[in-house]
Order: structure tokens, then C-alpha cells, then sequence
């Protein structure tokens, strides 16, 4: 890192610079509360029971909750479609769900309703640790594919900023999820890979901006530079993530609660990638001394010739 302490001169060098501790912050208190909390995992990880059926008359789900209380003695959740009347019971691979497993049947001829079944499964707890660990490896494999691209694509100081966002990105939405004990399951899994699509597309429109200024004067300030890189590129990513949350939002809205994790865990995904791609991938490469003769240097050394 350049030893030189970098002071901000503007207001928006003074903006990045406390996003920047910010964002640190974030980090920090996610990263607690995946130590001390840890992850609420779903069936779809650990195993268990998953029930589903049709009531003829439309329920609230609070009501039907209530009503199934009674014949559930263990913790379950609870979700519904179609206004009301298709419902999806999930109970957690143990012992009393099993001398439950009957609990249907007794719940209809109890109750008086019109209680159709249409599924029923169990999800063994070996299959949740295949998902784990295939989850963990789609994971891995995406960071080290992005890790080569933008070691080829950028100057390593403003590749280390676009990794540091991205992993910063990740690791607030978990922390969101062990902070608010959301059911973590294979959609929010697979939220978490479009996460960092997304946000490292937003770190490399910047990285290529400041890139390209550089190039076109090599006695550009970094700081005058990353700030103009910034400010061509910010009505462009606020319209992009705009546009993007009010479709996540109407996710989270209209489809259900089964895509409420998987749309919370896009919405902050997006909002976080938003700012880290100005906070993280443009700020870090200034703490780390980048300056235009690294980039000079190098079209010098392709263009020599023997």
C-alpha cells in the first residue's frame, strides 16, 4: 500500500471515503453475526418433511397457522398460494415429526374443512449436505472463474477492489439472513450467485471508466480520476439498479411467500452491490497507491519492440 496518507479534496472523494468506513463496518457486523448466530437453514438443508394441500374455502394465513397449532406440536413453517387455498407445511427432520407424519388426516376429519392432499415428501438430511456442499462449490467456482477474469481484465490494485466488493456484497446479505434468522434455502442460495453477477458488473463499468481516463492522460490525479469515473457512470447505475429493485420488490410483493427470502436477499444484494462497486472496487485502488504510470508503463512495455 502507498505510503502517502490520501486525503479526500471533494465532496465526493469525502462521500467514498465514509462509504468506505461504512462498508467496513457492515462487514464487521455481519461477519459477527455469522460466528455468533449462524445461518437458519432450511429443509432444503437439513432435512425434513414437507406437506402440501388445498382447502376448498380461502383462508388467511394467520388463521390456518392458529388451526394447524393444534396438531403440530413442533416448530413449522407455514406458506400459502393462490389466494389463500394451497398450502405447504414443512417441519424439521426429528422424531415427533415422524409420529406425526399422520397429522393430515387427523387434522381434516377434526376440523370439518374441505381438505384436499396433494403431496407429500421427505427431504433426508444426507441430501441437505450434498446441497451444502454443491451449493459451497457452485460458490467457490464462481469466485475463482472471477478471480482469473479480472486478474487478466484490470491492473491488480483495481482487480483487488472489485473482489473486495464482491465479497463484501456476499458477506452482508448473509449477515442479514443470520441476523434476522431468515430460512436460508436453495433460493436464497442461488439469489447469491446472481449477487455477484450483478455486482461485479457495476465494479467493472467503473473499473473500465477509471481505466479509460487514465489512458487518455497519464498526469491525471487518481482522485479527479476515480471522481469522473464515478460521476459518468452513476446516472447509468441508478437507473439499471432502480429499474432491477422494483422488479425484485414486485417479487417480494406478489409471489409468495416461498420467494419473500429470495427476493429480501436480491434487494439487498442489489443495494449493497450498488454503493460497494463506488465505496469498495473504486476507493480501494486509491488506498493502494494506483496511480497512471502503472498503466502507462505497461502499454509502454507491449508496445516496445526488440
Amino acid at each position: 500500500m502507498n505510503n502517502t496518507k490520501v486525503k479526500p479534496t471533494s465532496i465526493i472523494s469525502k462521500l467514498r471515503f465514509a462509504s468506505f468506513y461504512f462498508a467496513a463496518a457492515l462487514i464487521v457486523i455481519s461477519l459477527v453475526g455469522l460466528f455468533t448466530k449462524g445461518l437458519n437453514l432450511g429443509l432444503d438443508f437439513t432435512g425434513g418433511y414437507i406437506t402440501e394441500f388445498s382447502t376448498e374455502q380461502s383462508f388467511e394465513q394467520a388463521e390456518m397457522q392458529q388451526k394447524l397449532s393444534s396438531y403440530l406440536s413442533e416448530d413449522f413453517q407455514l406458506s400459502s398460494a393462490d389466494n389463500g387455498t394451497h398450502w405447504s407445511v414443512r417441519q424439521a427432520d426429528n422424531n415427533a415429526g415422524q409420529q406425526n407424519s399422520t397429522w393430515l388426516t387427523e387434522f381434516t376429519q377434526s376440523s370439518g374443512l374441505s381438505i384436499t392432499p396433494q403431496d407429500a415428501m421427505y427431504i433426508g438430511s444426507q441430501v441437505g449436505d450434498e446441497l451444502i456442499e454443491q451449493g459451497g462449490l457452485a460458490l467457490l467456482t464462481a469466485a475463482i472463474v472471477i478471480l482469473v477474469y479480472l486478474s487478466l481484465r484490470f491492473e491488480w490494485r483495481l482487480a483487488a477492489g472489485s473482489v473486495v466488493a464482491l465479497m463484501h456484497d456476499v458477506v452482508v446479505v448473509l449477515g442479514i439472513f443470520a441476523w434476522f434468522e431468515i430460512s436460508f434455502d436453495l433460493t436464497i442460495l442461488a439469489s447469491l450467485l446472481a449477487i455477484i453477477g450483478y455486482s461485479l458488473n457495476d465494479s467493472i463499468i467503473v473499473g473500465d471508466k477509471v481505466r479509460e481516463i487514465i489512458m487518455r492522460n497519464k498526469n491525471s490525479n487518481v482522485d479527479t480520476t476515480i471522481n469522473l469515473a464515478i460521476k459518468s457512470t452513476l446516472v447509468r447505475t441508478l437507473i439499471t439498479s432502480g429499474t432491477t429493485l422494483a422488479t425484485v420488490l414486485a417479487i417480494g410483493l406478489f409471489a409468495g411467500e416461498s420467494l419473500q427470502g429470495f427476493a429480501i436477499a436480491l434487494f439487498s444484494g442489489i443495494l449493497v452491490g450498488t454503493y460497494s462497486s463506488i465505496a469498495l472496487s473504486a476507493t480501494i485502488p486509491q488506498l493502494l497507491g494506483l496511480s497512471p504510470d502503472h498503466y502507462h508503463k505497461q502499454a509502454q512495455e507491449i508496445c516496445t519492440l526488440p
